[in-house]
């Protein structure tokens, strides 16, 4: 479907179904720019990550069991 033809689709609708519309195409436009900020910092801090031992020390720990104290 072309995006003329969408949008004419679109415009038959009620008001309260195309504001749903756009809630969802929102959220989903929200959800992909913070999913590509995540992305693109964890490609930034990569190297550092790679190199630096003072910002991977704790993941010796990784491997050791966890008891959460109470």
């Amino acid at each position: 479907m072309k995006t003329a033809e969408l949008i004419q689709e679109i415009q038959r609708l009620p008001i309260e179904k195309r504001i749903y519309i756009i809630e969802k195409t929102m959220h989903s436009m929200l959800d992909d720019n913070s999913k590509n900020k995540i992305m693109m910092a964890a490609e930034a801090l990569y190297e550092d990550y790679c190199s630096d031992e003072e910002l991977t020390v704790f993941t010796d720990l990784d491997q050791e069991n966890f008891y959460e104290a109470r």
